[in-house]
């Protein structure tokens, strides 16, 4: 078992690790163009499209728990089905977005409030990349399929090939033929559509005894739709709530100044290193809990749990320890700017509560998929939104407090005055973490595992 899910898990990390290489490239390229205005235009660009996809991830996560628990019982028509019906959502999607193009830009213009000087030139990229959200929606839903189907080898060789394809198209088009910020944009486009027909392709290779017999009818039943719909109903809603943590975070850190928006940048790389690693599991756990619980396989889910939860914890363990005894040298790795490693010293210790407040909630997720219970998911991560957004504002309700107790000596707002917002920022997106690992562990011992019980007797 230990071999199974190192098999799935360590592509699926090595997949995490090159996702940031698509935008970091073409940081570096518009970093040489000679106008800042290029580099801050692709930020923002990338920023606006990171949200619009994260907000459509569930096609990855549904599609992968529906096709695991198909596999499990051997039916390869569901997995087609699954598929299709993934594939029939994004293109609606897509088709909605591009149609909606102009006053989704205006929104979303008006959200981020980047400047008039900068609006043109991300427009610019915005009105070529708009045209790779079907591509790219897709690519969630055939990873999620890949993934289902016990494959993670497939989806980490597409990510690799289509960052290479990004690479050399943004340097043909920026550097051979002289383009500007629409050359960066159109190397990202292409490699888009290259990374999903590289996906199609390498599905009909590996998998072209499941498409013979495709039929678009059975596929789109209304029964089936509708828990195909249900299942990512939940899942779009709590990803609104993930969204949501993480741009107030942002918002409240950029309130602080350029200093602490560093810093936070720093202390967040060390959550997002932790993220690819244990993410991999979390992907490994929904592929063969989704797996073993669509073939009732009671004991082959829970070595599988088992042994999903000794690598996390195990994992957990290793990096506790290496951001308690080497987080000083991974914030030297991380910057060289002395004042900026200065002040991210004083928050290390929240980097170092991470993995123990994140791991439940992680490896959760992953079982949540591959059964495809997502009510779970949702209220664990309301719950942790919840408890963020009150520590978040926790000075305000002290001082609130103490503005209407004006005779009173009120220890807590003397309290309050010594913690920073920075910290308390650091404080409410730990709770957060532990918050939903908490909740989804509640529900996992007193809900679903009574259901689990009796589905597999």
């Amino acid at each position: 078992m230990h071999r199974l899910i190192l098999r799935l898990a360590i592509p699926s990390i090595v997949s995490n690790i090159t996702v940031p290489l698509l935008g970091l490239v073409d940081v570096a390229i518009t970093g040489h163009m000679g106008d800042t205005r290029y580099m801050a235009a692709i930020a923002v660009g990338s920023m606006v499209f990171n949200i619009i996809y994260w907000l459509f991830s569930f096609l990855r996560f549904g599609t992968g728990g529906m096709t695991a628990q198909a596999y499990g019982k051997s039916d390869t028509t569901e997995c087609q089905h699954v598929l299709l019906r993934a594939l029939i959502v994004c293109l609606s999607l897509a088709l909605l977005l591009t149609t909606l193009r102009r006053p989704l830009f205006d929104a979303l213009m008006w959200v981020v409030a980047p400047g008039a000087a900068l609006e043109p030139t991300i427009r610019t990229y915005y009105d070529i990349c708009i045209w790779g959200t079907f591509p790219s929606l897709a690519l969630y839903a055939l990873t999620g399929w890949f993934v289902g189907m016990q494959n993670t080898t497939l989806p980490m060789t597409v990510s690799i090939l289509q960052n290479i394809i990004n690479i050399l198209l943004s340097l043909l088009f920026v550097y051979a033929l002289g383009m500007k910020i629409e050359g960066v944009a159109l190397g990202t486009l292409l490699a888009q559509w290259s990374g999903m027909l590289l996906a199609v392709i390498m599905l009909l290779w590996r998998y072209g005894d499941v498409w013979r017999r495709v039929c678009l009818r059975s596929a789109v039943r209304f029964g089936e739709l509708r828990r195909f719909l249900s299942v990512n109903s939940n899942l779009f809603l709590r990803t609104l709530f993930l969204v949501a943590v993480n741009l107030y975070f942002i918002v409240v850190g950029a309130r602080g100044g350029e200093d602490i928006l560093s810093v936070n940048s720093v202390i967040m790389q060390m959550f997002i290193l932790y993220t690819y690693v244990i993410d991999g599991f979390a992907y490994a756990a929904e592929a063969l809990c989704g797996k073993y619980y669509g073939a009732g396989d009671r004991q082959g889910f829970r070595l599988a749990h088992r042994g999903i939860w000794q690598w996390s914890l195990l994992l957990t363990a290793a990096f506790t320890v290496a951001y308690a005894f080497g987080g000083n040298v991974l914030l030297h790795i991380l910057t060289d700017d002395q004042q900026v490693y200065l002040a991210a010293q004083q928050y290390l210790p929240w980097a170092v509560l991470i993995p123990i407040c994140g791991v439940a909630a992680f490896v959760i997720d992953g079982i949540f998929v591959g059964i495809t219970e997502t009510r779970g998911m949702l209220w664990g991560t309301f719950i942790g939104a919840l408890g963020f957004f009150l520590v978040c504002n926790l000075d305000y309700f002290l001082n609130l407090n103490h503005n209407h107790n004006l005779n009173l000596n009120c220890e807590l707002c003397t309290v309050n005055c010594e913690l920073s917002t920075n910290h308390l920022l650091w404080l409410a997106f730990n709770l957060y973490l532990l918050l939903r690992g908490v909740v989804q562990y509640i529900i996992w011992h007193k809900v679903w595992k009574k259901k689990l019980l009796h589905d597999f007797s």
